[in-house]
């Protein structure tokens, strides 16, 4: 089956390509990129006043599968996916069973080849039943097809655990994926710590709950040599660290989620439930050094963090709601609002959403070279839409963007040469 794409603005940060040309896709794979293409028999997808560029790739979401299909599946989950424009998202470990062990790691990846709209790239866990106490069988998963290991959701307390993790996982040339809280600090804690916190009577959590573990993980990893991913930074101590480590050449990699680099903790106020995730929503102050590692390439990815919900989970006391928002359907448009307010350029923006995760969990895709294989979004920058929280394509429903209006979204998304989604 061929398809050609024709017309629009193809953009491959990995070749520096910025220009319109025609991108044929032959047999599941990108044969030709160029101007005037022609290509008989093939489905065209006309992409005038379009962006065509890589897949785009989360390397942060919850599918929760197995265990909590009633909040989301694979299905629903890469359904998701690919309404917003991602070809390939890497499912944390924390499903009912854990995924620490190969026997889990091959449920995913079997119903996803079944039934998913989108590739699956299974992250196991650092720990057994990510309770923190022994290493999981890291060689096992890796070999079933893990691409990272993190016990996202908890914290690796221990320093010693933390250490043997990221020296055993340096030969599978996979990362660490550091879920960094101190739970002593955190406390009772519900939302950030500061005024709107005192204002609202409710316990915050410490900046330094996240920074501090965040310094220890740094320093084990240039002890080690292994790679350090710090997942969903939130705060402006954290990302200075994390810069003074690479200056230093630690090998540290890191993510901020959309939430965290457009809301604050004013977004909390009315004890809205959809604004609670761990971390929490910081202080303006914190959004701007969010803004600011993303503009000088200290925060190399853009994750969302996908973490659906059942509205029974939200739709209670705000102490005891579940934290996370669902993201997958969003992340996109709020993240062209970092070009339009000038924090990125657009192919800044592209890199941290394909190339720049590739890299980090070393795939091959991420670009769109002759010969690989033919994820493609295509995407149109102006298309103006409302969310709508009840129409998302998730099974939850858990947005604080609800009502937002939104520019930018993906038209065609394209998985392996296969159209998953067309608006």
């Amino acid at each position: 089956m061929k398809i050609l794409i024709s017309g629009g603005r193809v953009l491959d940060p990995t070749h520096g390509i910025d220009d319109q040309l025609d991108l044929l896709i032959d047999n599941g794979r990108i044969s030709h990129l160029g101007k005037n293409l022609q290509a008989e028999g093939a489905q065209v997808i006309d992409a005038r006043g379009k962006l065509v560029t890589p897949g785009l790739i989360d390397l942060h979401v919850h599918l929760r599968d197995p265990g909590q299909e009633y909040k989301e599946d694979i299905v629903s989950g890469t359904r998701a996916a690919v309404a917003g424009g991602f070809t390939a998202v890497a499912c944390m470990p924390n499903t009912k069973p854990v995924n620490d062990s190969k026997s889990v790691t091959r449920y995913i990846l079997a119903k996803a080849a079944a039934e998913g709209f989108c590739h699956v790239l299974p992250v196991g866990s650092i720990t057994q039943g990510s309770k923190g106490e022994a290493l999981a069988e890291m060689g096992d998963m890796k070999e079933a097809g893990c691409v990272g290991f993190s016990d996202d959701g908890h914290p690796v307390a221990s320093g010693e655990l933390m250490r043997r993790a990221l020296e055993y996982s340096r030969p599978f040339g996979v990362p660490i994926i550091a879920h960094a809280e101190d739970l002593d600090l955190v406390g009772q804690g519900v939302m950030n710590e500061g005024f709107v916190a005192t204002e609202l009577g409710l316990k915050g959590i410490p900046w330094v709950a996240e920074a501090a573990p965040i310094a220890r993980d740094v320093m084990l990893a240039e002890f080690t040599g292994g790679h350090l991913h710090v997942a969903h930074v939130s705060c402006g101590a954290a990302v200075e660290i994390i810069r003074a480590a690479k200056k230093r050449g630690v090998r540290v990699t890191c993510e901020a989620a959309p939430h965290h680099f457009t809301l604050t903790d004013e977004a909390v106020r009315g004890y809205n439930t959809n604004a609670k995730m761990n971390p929490p929503l910081r202080s303006a102050e914190d959004v701007a050094a969010i803004r600011a590692g993303l503009a000088d390439g200290t925060i190399d990815a853009i994750a969302t963090d996908h973490a659906p919900h059942h509205i029974d989970e939200k739709n209670v006391e705000f102490n005891i709601a579940f934290n996370g928002i669902v993201g997958l359907e969003t992340a996109l448009p709020l993240t062209l609002r970092l070009v339009a307010d000038g924090v990125l350029s657009l192919c800044d923006a592209i890199a941290k959403l394909t190339i720049n995760p590739a890299r980090i969990l070393g795939l091959e895709s991420g670009t769109l070279e002759v010969g690989r294989v033919a994820d493609v979004t295509v995407i149109d920058p102006e298309l103006k839409w409302t969310v709508e929280a009840q129409k998302l394509v998730s099974k939850s429903k858990n947005t604080p963007f609800d009502g937002w209006k939104m520019v930018g979204a993906a038209t065609h998304t394209l998985v392996a040469g296969r159209i998953s989604y067309q608006r």
